[in-house]
């Protein structure tokens, strides 16, 4: 839609969606209600991200797009994993209606935002999709780029390994490995700061590097750190062990992502809106689907999880080598 129909209206009206349904949970009287209204709130978030992000294309290219999808990256990576530290913060002084208040307060003060200060950009850039270019036609000239259906399935394997992370990880750490939670608090804030470092250093990199090869060489480390936490978790081992293996993943995946947003996006100007859909789309459903693992694997523990990140990097390695070739890649305009 943000394709043909530029970019701010869909960002107001899906942010609007957002606060409306953040209202909605915390007044419900009923679980039906909370049901709905959280499908309504994640409907706004999500398509306001879609928007966001491909609004950073509409507005930057070559490496500047790199530093601002390094941004984007960061962000998107540190939001899940302070925004439980957040929560269980505000569960302190207010009940979990008042929580979903914070989001509906949160989500206003980002609508004004939007409203005062967000221009348009999809006709800045003079992008906007020809009349009778429809939404299945963009969808299929998305999908027939290998290099974007090659980062999309390697970023969707990626997504997938940190949302097993984020719901296994309160498992290993605090129920096995006896931490309180103030203490498994702080080794997110560790983890955290290692993102942000790693998310910068990629974009810096990617000044020399070309981002393909790049992934490649996360998507090693990520196996590296996978096949740490089997080794670990078949041996028993204690917490420095599995914390520092935990470090590296987490880390890894900030480095990864920079590199999964420019080469998804780089060659689609007028069509970021629909490649922003479907990479978010692919990273929630493939998200869903693999996350519940661990627990068909005998439970939420070191072992689960290193076994479900090394099938992750390596099927991500695989789309990165069969379908996208990264030698044939056009190198990257740094200008």
């Amino acid at each position: 839609m943000s394709d043909a129909f530029g970019r701010r209206r869909p960002l107001l009206i899906a942010t609007a969606l957002h606060v409306l349904s953040s209202i909605a949970v915390a007044a419900a009287p009923t679980v039906a209600v909370v049901t709905l209204a959280r499908f309504g709130q994640g409907l706004g978030a999500a398509a306001s991200a879609v928007v966001a992000v491909a609004m950073v294309r509409d507005l930057f290219g070559g490496y500047r797009l790199v530093r601002m999808l390094a941004r984007i990256g960061l962000i998107s990576g540190l939001a899940p994993i302070i925004a439980p530290v957040i929560g269980s913060q505000l569960l302190l002084v207010v009940s979990w209606r008042g929580v979903f208040a914070a989001l509906a307060a949160y989500g206003l003060v980002i609508l004004v935002v939007c409203v005062l200060a967000v221009p348009e950009t999809l006709a800045a850039r003079n992008e906007r999709a020809p009349e009778n270019a429809t939404s299945l036609s963009r969808l299929r000239a998305v999908l027939r780029d290998r290099v974007f259906v090659g980062a999309a399935i390697t970023g969707s394997m990626i997504f997938a390994t940190v949302v097993t992370y984020l719901s296994t990880s309160p498992f290993v750490f605090q129920s096995d490995l006896g931490l309180t939670p103030q203490e498994f608090g702080a080794l997110f804030a560790v983890n955290a700061v290692g993102l942000l470092f790693a998310a910068q250093l990629s974009a810096r990199l990617m000044r020399f590097l070309e981002p393909a090869w790049m992934l490649g060489a996360a998507l090693a480390v990520l196996l590296v750190s996978g096949s740490a936490l089997v080794i670990l978790g078949v041996s028993h081992a204690g917490f420095p062990g599995i914390a520092a293996a935990s470090f590296v993943f987490v880390s890894t995946t900030g480095f990864a992502n920079p590199c999964v947003g420019v080469l998804t996006l780089k060659d689609h100007h007028g069509r970021a809106g629909t490649a922003a859909a479907i990479t978010g789309f692919a990273n929630s459903v493939i998200g869903g689907l693999i996350s519940p693992l661990p627990g068909v694997l005998g439970g939420a523990t070191a072992l689960s999880l290193g076994v479900v990140v090394c099938a992750g990097a390596v099927v991500a390695l695989l789309a990165l080598f069969l379908v996208l070739h990264p030698r044939r890649v056009p190198k990257l305009d740094r200008t």
